[in-house]
């Protein structure tokens, strides 16, 4: 049995946490009723089948994650450059890498090469602290991201920002829709009769802790992806939309004694660079890797959070991170049982500080999907349903996870399978160019 074992530990790549099921498969013809194949865990080690986690995180899972990673590299740049059933002409269309950033909350600290905030009056806040700072920081310093007071720092308006940041993107999109129908001297309601704006969107954790968010945005005909743009939609005139769009979003929430009211907006940096097909600027490839590299980010990864949620607010003083960030999540407990914000769910997502939703998103036409990518792999290893057949599945969930000798065998499977990845991609092709320095 060791050697089907074995063979199981294999299959899923090395996942560190794999699920343990336990049932059965049966394939039938679908006109004689005549069993075509049938597979029972009871003739399993342990009488279990072992399959992936699947989780996102390298932090958690670095198997699952790159093959997660791999998936989002191949449905953005299929959205970029055609394939997995979108036409190359994708790649002829106005195409832009936007970043938008949150506002500020108050001055951080911050890295480079030259003094973090130097100030030559040298003054204090209302609290007695410096408002600036002569010091040189390293890009890994500890005190890089965190605040130069404090009790200046907006922590509700940091918190409730992120809570929102999905409503402000859907209003970012409403409004680049809307600028570009304008430009085009269309109705805003006909938009949709004309042209079709297709998008793939990441949120990463800054060093302060607020989210940035990198989009791919694509302007098409009304059909989507099989469909070509109007003369009148250009990079230029799309580049001008969101610059436009990101200046006027605004989100306001409820006055209540506790917060006020606060007006929600994107912040002021703002970066639309147009994709070029002639090499000018980030390559298609870079620009679907630099998407995929943060898909599987953690929080805690970054610093800004930790990936398990916060049962009782003691979890906050005993969770591995910064007192910013500490701070951050007991405003988000402390928020989150004012009824007037029951419906943020904020203790919910207090271990990502109030940001909630899924890490990376798209619109329906931008290009394939996850379970689609799936289909595809499980069809390429024969896994595959077969047509004209009914399969009857019973299956359930026994555990998950290995035993400490079965982690060092799956650690040094999925080892050698990274070693023999990374072997193949240096020998077919050359390191990607263009670099996206966006924050």
């Amino acid at each position: 049995m060791f050697p089907r074992w074995l063979e199981q530990i294999t299959a899923t790549g090395g996942c560190s946490h794999p699920v343990h099921l336990s049932g059965s498969t049966t394939i039938l013809d679908g006109a004689t009723g005549e069993i075509l194949h049938h597979y029972d865990t009871r003739t399993e080690p342990g009488e279990r089948l072992s399959v992936r986690c699947r989780n996102r995180r390298a932090t958690i899972c670095a198997p699952c994650s790159r093959l997660h990673a791999g998936d989002t590299f191949h449905l953005v740049r299929a959205g970029l450059t055609g394939g997995k059933n979108v036409p190359a002409t994708v790649r002829h269309r106005p195409r832009l890498f936007v970043t938008l950033t949150a506002p500020s909350f108050a001055p951080v600290h911050r890295a480079g090469d030259e003094r973090c905030r130097p100030r030559r009056d040298g003054g204090t806040c209302e609290h007695g602290r410096p408002l600036g700072c002569g010091a040189i920081h390293a890009a890994d310093a500890s005190i890089v991201g965190q605040p130069l007071c404090a009790d200046c720092y907006d922590y509700p308006g940091h918190v409730l920002w992120h809570a929102h940041a999905g409503k402000l993107w859907d209003r970012f999109a409403i409004g680049v829709r809307r600028q570009l129908a304008s430009s085009a001297g269309l109705v805003q309601s006909h938009f949709a009769d004309h042209a079709r704006l297709s998008f793939a969107r990441v949120a990463e954790y800054q060093k302060r802790a607020a989210v940035h968010v990198h989009a791919v945005v694509r302007l098409d005909g009304p059909a989507g992806p099989d469909d070509e743009p109007p003369a009148w939609g250009t990079a230029e005139m799309l580049i001008d939309a969101v610059r436009a769009s990101a200046r006027r979003v605004l989100v306001r929430t409820p006055y209540i004694p506790a917060v006020g009211e606060l007006a929600l907006s994107w912040g002021a940096q703002v970066d639309a660079r147009q994709l070029h097909t002639d090499g000018e600027g980030p390559d298609d490839d870079a620009v679907a890797a630099y998407v995929a590299k943060y898909v599987t980010k953690g929080a805690s990864e970054t610093g800004a959070g930790t990936d398990y949620r916060l049962i009782t607010r003691d979890d906050i003083d005993s969770a591995p991170v910064s007192a910013h960030v500490r701070t951050l999540m007991r405003t988000c407990w402390r928020l989150g049982g004012l009824p007037e914000y029951a419906h943020l769910h904020l203790r919910t997502w207090a271990h990502t500080l109030g940001y909630r939703g899924h890490i990376l998103t798209k619109s329906r036409a931008y290009s394939t999907t996850y379970a689609a990518l799936r289909a595809e792999r499980a069809h390429h290893v024969g896994h595959a349903d077969i047509p004209d057949t009914v399969t009857d599945r019973h299956w359930r969930y026994v555990g998950s996870g290995h035993t400490p000798g079965a982690a060092l065998i799956a650690a040094g499977i999925a080892e050698d399978l990274a070693t023999n990845r990374e072997a193949v991609h240096d020998a077919a092709s050359p390191a990607a160019g263009g670099a996206l320095g966006a924050g």
